[in-house]
């Protein structure tokens, strides 16, 4: 492709992208294809000869985009989002073409000044201790982990990074049931093993109880195993609930616990100076995550992560060959030994591009008003008798079911599986569910970067209609 064309197919390219953004409502939210209909249109064999590039774009509108589940549609309520912007996308733009391999500060300096400085302006913005160190991973499971290994270092005085488990001490981590999966995966990686995650019952509004934590803790080490890590959670993914960081973190602190807090959707509403309450003990914490990627209009990939005593993340992964060794080596961050890849992408710029675009103000007005759209789809839903709040909304998440009268739990499950299915496969919306307190629970996350109050209205007149004309 020549420069001519490639700048040709890059108008063409801003154009259909400016389109959808314009007509992404116009999608079925969740696509509509069944298991293998797009595998079944792509070729079974490469093309021998080159095509050309407007066969791709052909292909993109008739066989890729029936099969997109559109995240980026405000009429996306599930899981959490993975929101993107314009300011993102254009950014990205640059990312790609200049084409960074952003291992070590003298690979571009710029791309680790930036990030050094993205992670400064973050850190500030969501009110951490001025002491933390932050560094861009690709996801809230990587940076789990990265904690996870370095407060298993820390346990063992580095132990198992030189020898291994054989003369380790039998480790324990602890979560809420309410935890992310990804922090079970990070045991199972890091070697710690399932068994020795201890998950703590949450108390009714589905956080960590701290009592039945520090039983946990003092049970295992008057049984010999060592506590090495405690994951506490701001938003947990089925309902949002907020862990107590301060009577964790003294219990931490007692027992010389590492302490990681997950707060991969949540921490955003930290830029609002009054969900400061989520970080009430942010003294105690070691390690800090949350995603831009999720509710910071920043497409995906991108994790903040911030640590306490850099040094300690630094020593558990870095590793020098002869030819990864610089002039700068210490003078600089090279921040591939900040986590598990060497290779790393230049995610700082889209960063700096949507918070510039956007301005603080900008970013914390949106956030206000996804958090008070989930407000008033609150008051909507405890209007009707019909239907009931099943756990607290604290920021954009709300969890509800269909209950008419005369049913029980059982059979009002299987309604709500069903009404939920029937509001997915309409294409007008998509939702997620949890169970809480063993109740199938629809959720739905007030949190797109496009959507209004008027998009939330429309669904939940769809919720409300659809779910009186379903049956079990």
């Amino acid at each position: 492709m020549t420069t001519d064309e490639f700048r040709k197919y890059a108008h063409d390219l801003v154009e259909w992208i400016a389109g959808y953004f314009e007509n992404v409502e116009n999608y079925p939210v969740k696509s509509q294809v069944k298991p293998g209909e797009i595998f079944d249109r792509i070729p079974g064999k490469a093309p021998l000869l080159p095509e050309p590039f407007e066969n791709l774009i052909r292909d993109l509108d008739e066989i890729i985009m029936p099969g997109i589940t559109h995240w980026q549609s405000p009429d996306f309520f599930a899981y959490f989002p993975s929101n993107s912007s314009p300011p993102s996308v254009l950014a990205e733009m640059i990312t790609a073409a200049l084409g960074a391999q952003c291992m070590n500060w003298e690979t571009s300096p710029a791309a680790a000044e930036l990030e050094e400085k993205m992670m400064i302006w973050l850190r500030d913005l969501t009110g951490l201790p001025e002491n933390f160190e932050g560094v861009i991973q690709d996801s809230a499971s990587s940076a789990t982990l990265a904690a996870i290994l370095t407060a298993r270092e820390k346990s063992t005085d580095y132990l198992i990074n030189n020898t291994g488990f054989k003369n380790s001490p039998q480790l324990r981590v602890y979560c809420s049931e309410q935890a992310h999966s990804s922090v079970e995966k990070a045991v199972k990686i890091s070697g710690i093993g399932r068994s020795n995650l201890v998950r703590i019952p949450v108390r009714n509004d589905f956080s960590m109880d701290p009592a039945k934590l520090e039983t946990a803790v003092s049970e295992d080490i008057r049984n010999g195993y060592l506590p090495c890590c405690v994951v506490a959670t701001i938003g947990t993914t089925g309902t949002t609930a907020v862990d107590p960081l301060r009577p964790v973190g003294e219990i931490c602190r007692k027992n010389n616990i590492w302490l990681h807090v997950d707060a991969a959707m949540a921490g955003t509403a930290l830029l609002l100076p009054e969900f400061r309450w989520m970080t009430d003990g942010k003294e105690y914490i070691d390690s800090f995550l949350f995603n831009p990627h999720k509710w910071m209009f920043t497409n995906f990939d991108c994790t903040a992560y911030f640590i306490k005593d850099a040094a300690r993340l630094i020593k558990t992964f870095e590793i020098l060959p002869e030819y990864l060794k610089t002039r700068t080596r210490g003078c600089v961050n090279d921040y591939r030994d900040w986590g598990i890849p060497l290779g790393r992408r230049f995610r700082a710029l889209k960063l700096w591009s949507v918070i510039r675009s956007y301005g603080v103000e900008g970013l914390q007005d949106k956030i206000r008003q996804h958090i008070r759209f989930a407000s008033e789809l609150e008051e909507m839903i405890r209007e009707e008798k019909d239907f009931e709040i099943l756990a607290p909304v604290v920021i954009n998440v709300v969890c509800f079911r269909y209950k008419p009268e005369g049913m029980d739990e059982d059979s009002l499950n299987k309604l709500n599986e069903k009404l939920n299915h029937a509001l997915n496969d309409s294409g007008k919306i998509y939702l997620s569910h949890t169970v809480t307190a063993g109740k199938y629970t629809l959720r739905m996350v007030t949190g797109q970067t496009n959507v209004t109050l008027a998009h939330v209205r429309k669904a939940w007149e769809l919720i409300r209609n659809t779910a009186r004309n379903i049956t079990v």
